[in-house]
């Protein structure tokens, strides 16, 4: 795969071009016999996330993604790709049922972040996610997360709790957008390129900090110029995680999916230099009273004070 040049922000405008193929227009191209279902059980259906059963070159799988539209009025029946919380309960009802019948999932994520509207949270949002965030991490069979194209907030991490995380050439994946990042930081929305820049949201960025596990390409110039080789090389990875995947014990694919997210993360700890670092626990320790300096009550209570029977503790 040649390097991508592309800057943060050209592959924001990049990924929002309305002839990007989302995973409605993918399913078909990778998937046979795709069978779509509906509904939470609990409050209704969420147009945001589509799931179902599926087949990938004879592999029962369920596809769980969550769905852009090419145009304002699709834009408007998904929510522009924000799902409410029974998108959330939906996915995970899929998921569960994927579980029981040894199904490895497959989740595209493609959202700005979560709705968050004031009946979203009457139905809690917070709740849905972080039940998703517990119970993928737990489920026994392989799950499989692909980056389409926007990876934003807790509503992209609620289907990225996975065993491998890919991410396609141009996607981005974040705490939180650039917009949103500029408008908190800098009390400044138009700052978003800015933001965009500092986030280090790329596909190249995550799969240097441990993030994302591989890079899928896209055909030159973006998906959108051709979807049906974007969708072949999806194809081509999802067989390979999949070859992997299955032949790894429950216990082994859990205990791996644990240690992937043990290990993501970098901090740094330092001190100016040992004599400030030995000030400081001398200073601490000066505060802290020795057992000698302390009176018996201070330290013990007796049977007496408490009326109990010394049998008791």
């Amino acid at each position: 795969m040649a390097e991508n040049t592309l800057t943060a922000w050209e592959r924001m405008e990049l990924i929002r071009h309305k002839g990007r193929p989302t995973v409605r227009d993918y399913i078909p191209m990778i998937f046979d016999e795709f069978y779509e279902m509906h509904g939470d059980r609990a409050f209704g259906d969420d147009a945001a996330i589509v799931g179902g059963i599926a087949r990938v070159h004879g592999i029962s799988v369920t596809v769980i993604g969550q769905v852009k539209g090419h145009d304002l009025e699709e834009n408007k029946k998904t929510n522009f790709s924000c799902p409410h919380p029974e998108g959330y309960r939906k996915a995970l009802r899929l998921a569960k049922q994927a579980e029981k019948f040894h199904r490895p999932i497959i989740c595209f994520i493609d959202t700005p972040g979560a709705f968050c509207g004031v009946a979203a949270e009457e139905r809690g949002q917070g709740e849905a996610i972080a039940r998703n965030l517990y119970e993928f991490s737990r489920l026994k069979t392989p799950v499989i997360s692909i980056v389409l194209g926007e990876g934003g907030s807790g509503g992209a991490l609620a289907l990225g709790v996975c065993d491998i995380l890919a991410m396609m050439e141009n996607a981005v994946y974040s705490v939180i957008s650039p917009r949103g990042f500029a408008s908190l930081l800098w009390k400044d929305a138009s700052r978003e390129k800015e933001a965009a820049e500092q986030m280090h949201m790329r596909a190249e960025d995550l799969l240097a900090y441990g993030v994302c596990d591989t890079i899928i390409p896209e055909s030159a110039g973006g998906a959108h110029t051709n979807p049906q080789l974007t969708a072949g090389y999806i194809a081509d990875f999802i067989l390979d995680a999949l070859k992997n995947l299955t032949q790894k014990s429950v216990a082994n694919l859990l205990e791996a999916r644990y240690n992937k997210f043990r290990k993501i993360g970098v901090f740094e700890e330092s001190c100016q230099n040992a004599q400030e670092e030995n000030a400081l626990d001398g200073s601490l320790m000066d505060n802290v009273p020795q057992m000698e300096d302390l009176h018996q009550t201070d330290a013990f209570v007796s049977t007496e004070d408490t009326g109990l029977s010394d049998k008791v503790l």
